[in-house]
């Protein structure tokens, strides 16, 4: 498209088109709606489950490396089947996708459910189930990331990203606490309310209307698995977005060492761990709230650098706080800056991304996310057994904000990025968005 053709464009919109919506405007989109509360379910179900799959594993076993081989088994499917599940999201019909996973996780949380039930359950089988909840998951999350911009119009694409990402942040929230709870009741309980919650997502996903748009079925091959991987790096703005991502979470894995803060340095007990754990979360979700009244409309990408600093050293103040509230502060903004970064961040690399590759792209995203917080982990955990947790903390919230400056150089238009949605394509959507009910 030529500029002047693009100026023709713009001029032929909407006064406020490219502008984000705010408030509740995604929601005016029945099939968003039924999107966002099957991911909210969805999100319940696993939080739950995970809680009451760590006690029930450590009941069995009285082992720690236990506890963590459930993690890994989780988080290989992700990692052995990323570009294979993006292939497909790519091939096939979203929507169906996602169906036939919630039906996979049913089909398994109804035989976790049977395996608890029978008193004895072997931890061999457990681990075999929770194999399958790691590959649904594998293949669901990239499919949602893709699926997810066909569902509102473009210009409602932001907004529809902050209900998505404030709908996990509830979960992380109540999930744990639901399962814990639950939990006191018995294990059954807790697993059937967690199959139940997957039964649901199926109805809500058949309830969809949205189709996917018909594209061109490309064999399987090393070339058509890769494109992702090459559509990412000619990309500067979605190659530094996912970038920025992976290295910034991975150096600022702070919350991995809050049980040292909270027992050592705090002395605040299992009750202040608690606390000290959810208030990530609730900074997250306030400040997603306040970005769904007051979305980002200029400045996209200084404001995304800004958060990513402010992310550093409100993780630098968690370090070297000895006080609670103080404390309390530092993990609140934390979590409200790291949810400006995540929106601007998620928006840029599924808008800027052709329908035909946002399988792909979102499947490698998927990955580096997942990557960036396990491997965060360990790279907290690992500097804190040399140097202390106080300085590892210090330490990597100062190497985010050292990603963040140097990526300004070495992406300058992810850096230079205004608005969110540019006004080309608005137009180019402007044929194919979805129509609100």
């Amino acid at each position: 498209m030529t500029a002047d053709s693009r100026s023709a464009t713009a001029a032929s919109l909407p006064p406020h088109a490219g502008v984000p919506a705010s408030g509740w405007v995604a929601f005016r989109s029945r099939d968003f709606t039924l999107f966002c509360i099957a991911r909210f379910v969805s999100a319940i179900a696993f939080m739950v489950q995970s809680v009451a799959l760590g006690w029930l594993i450590y009941d069995l076993t009285a082992s720690p490396l236990a506890l963590g081989l459930a993690g890994l088994v989780a988080f290989l499917p992700v990692v052995s089947l990323a570009l294979f599940a993006g292939h497909a999201a790519d091939r096939y019909d979203r929507r169906a996708i996602l169906l036939i996973c919630a039906a996979i996780g049913t089909a398994a949380g109804i035989g976790l459910l049977l395996t608890v039930a029978s008193g004895a359950p072997p931890i061999w089988l457990i681990y075999l189930l929770i194999l399958v909840f790691g590959t649904t998951r594998a293949f669901a999350m990239p499919t949602g990331q893709a699926l997810l911009p066909g569902l509102v119009p473009v210009e409602h694409f932001p907004n529809a990203v902050t209900w998505t990402s404030s709908a996990w942040q509830v979960a992380t929230v109540i999930g744990p606490a639901l399962g814990g709870i639950l939990y006191a009741y018995g294990s059954t309980v807790v697993f059937a309310f967690a199959t139940t919650c997957y039964a649901i997502t199926i109805g809500l996903y058949a309830l969809i209307r949205t189709r996917s748009a018909l594209r061109p079925r490309q064999p399987i091959s090393w070339n058509s698995l890769l494109a992702g991987l090459r559509f990412i790096r000619s990309r500067p703005v979605i190659f530094g977005a996912i970038s920025l991502d992976l290295f910034a979470v991975l150096l600022g894995g702070a919350t991995a060492l809050l049980p040292i803060f909270a027992r050592d340095i705090l002395h605040v007990g299992p009750s202040g761990l608690g606390l000290l754990r959810s208030m990530p979360a609730v900074g997250a979700i306030s400040m997603a709230l306040w970005l769904a009244r007051f979305p980002v409309r200029r400045h996209a990408g200084p404001i995304m650098f800004t958060a990513v600093g402010v992310f550093g050293l409100a993780t630098i103040g968690f370090g070297v706080s000895q006080s609670m509230p103080l404390s309390l502060a530092c993990l609140f903004v934390l979590g409200a800056s790291d949810m400006i970064s995540v929106l601007i961040r998620q928006t840029l690399v599924q808008i800027d991304t052709p329908d035909a590759m946002r399988g792909r792209v979102a499947a490698i995203n998927a990955l580096f996310i997942g990557a960036s917080n396990e491997l965060g982990e360990f790279e907290s955990g690992a500097v804190a057994a040399i140097t202390g947790a106080v300085a590892a903390v210090v330490i990597g919230g100062a190497g985010s904000i050292l990603v963040a400056a140097l990526w300004t150089r070495l992406f300058p238009p992810l850096w230079q990025r205004d608005q969110l949605v540019d006004q080309p394509l608005l137009s180019t959507a402007a044929e194919t968005s979805p129509r609100t009910d």
